[in-house]
């Protein structure tokens, strides 16, 4: 029962099989496939579902700093409760890569329902950094 309510779907990115028809994924890898597929879809990127994605390309000219790093967090939480159901989601951090200083490390921590498998996504996200000569003195 609880594998019947995660589902099949197409594979995200899309793509053959090793039979030239389109790959399903199915159990786990359906919903890790969904998260990343809201995460990255800007809302209005899709005419027919304009409202579809997450609020968090809205700070790719952001600095990357703890403000920003907050507001990212609430807009994927907000994303996944909206457009996922089949998990709960327990946690949601954002961190510095320290070897790319305009890249966030979004840490998803969530719970599948109906399974109570816990998981966790790791999702880089980019932010185009400021130049120095644009810092105001």
């Amino acid at each position: 029962m609880p594998q019947e309510f995660v589902g099949k779907g197409w594979s995200f990115p899309v793509r053959a099989d090793e039979t030239g028809r389109i790959a399903l994924s199915s159990n786990e890898r359906e919903i890790e496939e969904s998260i990343r597929l809201i995460l990255a879809t800007a809302p209005g990127e899709r005419p027919m579902r304009p409202e579809f994605g997450c609020a968090v390309h809205d700070y790719v000219f952001a600095p990357a700093d703890a403000t920003t790093a907050g507001a990212i967090g609430v807009a994927v939480r907000s994303a996944l409760r909206f457009w996922e159901p089949r998990i709960e989601v327990e946690d949601v951090a954002v961190s510095f890569d320290l070897a790319d200083a305009g890249c966030l490390l979004i840490d998803i921590s969530y719970v599948i329902l109906g399974t109570n498998d816990p998981r966790n996504l790791v999702f880089p996200f980019y932010v185009i950094p400021r130049e120095e000569s644009e810092v105001p003195s």
